[in-house]
């Protein structure tokens, strides 16, 4: 199985209904197809790779060094350009186009995507803190973080400590998200749940890292549905 993923942008949520009695959130993705623009093999740098453009961009805003990679290819230019190993080269030519059809044996993907931007956050909203106490005592402080250091040794605060700060607008991944369906017709996939971002926000995808033996929602069905024809 190769390790191609495919870029696509966050559509919304909805909901899919099935026989058995149950209705499962998705999360819709539209996916943008990916070209390959260039092949890495093992005599340039030790491994097989790929490399696959996905969106459009306008060739004034590359740089010189990308106008004369992409005239090299004679191909047009791409927004994104991603690098992905895989295990036979001889399957990928230049220029083939790639769409769904990477997940057509694929019951799980891994999402990476760019979460919700919250601005400057307090540490009970960033970090879950109870705050201080909200007796009379306590004048102007309930919400701050309290002390975050210690004496004159060692005399600072240590990198890593949980304080006020930006929260959100960075980049999480999420293993293991069922494919509830795909639509090549549309070029949409339907994931079980929720994925970080708003609505149009840039999804990367992937074949799933782990290996996953549980049963998916749409083999559970049949299960039921034959179990159902037998008591019949």
């Amino acid at each position: 199985m190769s390790n191609i993923g495919l870029i696509g942008k966050k559509i919304g949520m909805s909901r899919e209904f099935f026989p058995i009695g149950i209705s499962v959130p998705v999360t819709v993705i539209k996916i943008e197809k990916g070209r390959v623009i260039d092949l890495i093999t093992k005599d340039k740098r030790g491994y097989d790779a790929v490399k696959v453009g996905f969106g459009k961009i306008k060739v004034s805003k590359l740089t010189k060094s990308m106008k004369g990679f992409y005239s090299k290819k004679s191909t047009e230019p791409k927004k994104y350009l991603k690098e992905y190993r895989v295990e036979n080269i001889l399957n990928f030519k230049e220029g083939n186009e790639i769409g769904l059809e990477v997940f057509k044996d694929a019951k799980f993907v891994d999402v990476t995507s760019k979460t919700i931007g919250k601005g400057f956050a307090g540490v009970m909203k960033r970090h879950n803190f109870s705050g201080l106490g909200a007796s009379h005592g306590v004048s102007v402080s309930h919400r701050s973080a309290g002390s975050t250091g210690q004496r004159q040794d060692p005399g600072k605060v240590f990198k890593g400590k949980k304080m006020a700060g930006h929260m959100g607008d960075k980049f999480r991944t999420i293993l293991n998200l069922e494919i509830i369906k795909s639509d090549l017709d549309n070029d949409l996939i339907y994931l079980k749940g929720s994925i970080p971002g708003s609505k149009n926000t840039l999804v990367f995808l992937r074949n799933s890292v782990k290996n996953i033996n549980k049963k998916t929602i749409l083999e559970k069905n049949k299960t039921v549905e034959k179990k159902d024809q037998k008591s019949k």
